[in-house]
């Protein structure tokens, strides 16, 4: 039994997630049926990144076993039978058959995308935000959300994880010629975190928060003072690293 592992992306807004949600459109659901379709065998895949509604992925990952060799044609072929949304950039095998494409990873990175100026061709691509913005805030708080590693505060109630810890090695603002970007890098995220970042660092932006409201808010570890009112289409799963060694590249699409 060979442990194979794709890497996708997709845009968000055609999904109801990535996760199964019974009969309703998700990303793993697409993958499950065109790899069972193609194999001609009821396979599951896994994912590394549980994304939300909305949320996009240029880089996820799915690992799935299958007992047998893959033919030279398997990515041009599940791309064909995949939904226009989803897309199959890659396929690897791992070297050992305990590989998790979830568990293995050791770092995820995050950017948000905020345009300030109506533009019909960013509407489902980025958050829409015309309000006046103190950029020098947002900067500090960006540099005072790595100092922490409970982030409680920034997580979903209902959440499966068991704990809260999660260590960030890069979190900033960057400024584009039409887009302000947060862009935010860790070990591991919690449910709706990046969009509590997010939320909560505006409303420092427009001085509804000082910077000492902000501290207090990841002390105070509740949920119900951050700020997760930003939209998941702005959202974008941007990479996932694995260690050294752990995939063999076959298939390039």
């Amino acid at each position: 039994m060979q442990r194979y592992v794709l890497e996708v992306m997709y845009d968000g807004t055609q999904f109801h997630g990535s996760q199964i949600q019974g009969d309703l459109p998700t990303v793993q659901l697409a993958m499950n049926r065109a790899i069972s379709t193609l194999l001609r065998t009821p396979l599951e895949t896994f994912g590394a990144s549980r994304t939300d509604e909305g949320v996009h992925a240029l880089c996820n990952y799915y690992h799935f076993d299958y007992e047998g060799t893959l033919r030279p044609d398997f990515l041009y072929k599940c791309n064909a039978v995949l939904p226009f949304g989803v897309a199959v950039r890659h396929l690897y095998c791992a070297f050992s058959p305990d590989f998790n494409a979830r568990f293995a990873a050791i770092t995820r990175r995050y950017r948000y995308r905020i345009y300030r100026q109506k533009n019909p061709f960013l509407q489902g691509r980025a958050l829409y935000y015309p309000y006046h913005l103190d950029i020098d805030s947002l900067h500090q708080t960006a540099q005072v959300i790595p100092q922490y590693t409970h982030f409680e505060s920034f997580s979903k109630r209902n959440t499966q994880s068991k704990t809260f810890i999660c260590h960030l090695t890069k979190s900033e603002w960057l400024q584009t010629d039409n887009e302000l970007q947060y862009v935010v890098e860790g070990n591991r995220f919690l449910r709706g975190m990046v969009r509590g970042l997010v939320g909560t660092q505006l409303q420092a932006a427009r001085h509804q928060l000082s910077l000492s409201d902000f501290r207090a808010i990841i002390d105070g570890n509740d949920c119900t003072k951050a700020y997760f009112n930003v939209t998941g289409n702005g959202l974008y799963l941007e990479h996932i690293g694995y260690p050294d060694g752990s995939l063999e590249l076959l298939q390039t699409a």
